[in-house]
């Protein structure tokens, strides 16, 4: 594969089983074999609500960090006027990276950590009707589980988000930019 020249924009496909394919066009700000950081400047999407709290709205910044070959990826999220508020983690598929193509599959199960210290897991209902439906095999099930019991021992020990995820902030990424 050629080197990038960074930033470089991503046109990162997401599917989710029974839903919708999105495509996102994210900058990449950090090529790195075991990290890829990608920026949102601009979310384009509907206000998201996590237990009440708008977290993400249009205009608002996020920034995802990607680790090839892992079962997650993990968002940092900012409101419209920069304001912080919380981490992100999905439970996916490692995302397939070709040049600029980069694609990944949702596999439901998400947890929060809002600025505030709250947490929780998301989107079980949805992960359950998914299994009911026939959308995720029993080897897919099966890493789902080893992936949130792995991610839950992290938080117990308080060691969730990875260091590099809590250090990087929006500012910096966004310098990265130039």
């Amino acid at each position: 594969m050629a080197e990038r020249t960074l930033p470089c924009v991503i046109h990162y496909t997401y599917t989710r089983p029974g839903k919708e394919t999105v495509i996102y066009d994210h900058w990449l700000v950090i090529d790195e074999p075991d990290l890829k950081v990608l920026l949102m400047d601009s979310y384009a999407g509907h206000p998201l609500l996590i237990d009440g709290t708008i977290v993400a709205e249009p205009g608002s910044s996020l920034l995802w960090f990607v680790f090839p070959d892992a079962w997650h990826d993990i968002g940092k999220f900012h409101l419209a006027d920069d304001v912080f508020t919380g981490w992100y983690t999905n439970i996916c598929t490692p995302a397939k990276i070709n040049e600029d193509q980069w694609s990944s599959t949702d596999l439901f199960l998400d947890h929060w950590i809002a600025s505030d210290g709250h947490q929780t897991w998301l989107d079980e209902d949805e992960l359950n009707d998914a299994v009911t439906a026939g959308l995720l095999d029993v080897e897919l099930c099966d890493r789902i589980a080893d992936e949130r019991r792995r991610i839950q021992t992290h938080l117990e020990l308080g060691a969730w988000p990875p260091p590099v995820v809590l250090e990087l902030d929006l500012q910096t990424a966004r310098g990265l930019l130039k």
